[in-house]
């Protein structure tokens, strides 16, 4: 998806957004650790308990990355709020990937908490879960 945000402060967060993403959907987990805060946090779909630290969420998204085989991911319809150095980033995403001998189709929301750092956008917080039943 080409980056459709005219301004340049959206346009950085989008694509720190999009690196992060193509990290774990197409085959490259370990750049995750480039995107990703310190200070991560995330609560997510299949954890029970909120993931703390950048290493407790790269060690999830790395273990999903490395035992699913991702077809297909797709953003939809994002939106880029910006407030100082901070952004808020949500969005839909389909995707379709095989686990366990099975593909599932799914589709979700997800919601991004950027900051930026020594002149980088950081992952700080991420929740998502995929469409309610």
């Amino acid at each position: 998806m080409p980056n459709q945000f005219k301004d340049k402060t959206k346009q950085e967060v989008w694509q720190a957004l999009r690196d992060l993403n193509d990290a774990w959907t197409k085959g490259n987990p370990e750049q995750l650790k480039e995107c990703f805060h310190k200070d991560m946090v995330a609560i997510t779909a299949t954890d029970r308990e909120r993931l703390v630290g950048r290493d407790a969420c790269f060690a999830s998204w790395n273990r999903f990355a490395k035992t699913a085989k991702i077809h297909f991911w797709k953003e939809i319809d994002p939106q880029i709020q910006i407030y100082g150095n901070t952004a808020v980033v949500t969005y839909y995403f389909d995707m379709s990937f095989d686990m366990g001998g099975q593909t599932i189709n799914m589709g979700g929301r997800d919601m991004f908490v950027f900051i930026k750092e020594n002149g980088k956008w950081w992952a700080v917080a991420d929740q998502f879960s995929p469409y309610p039943l």
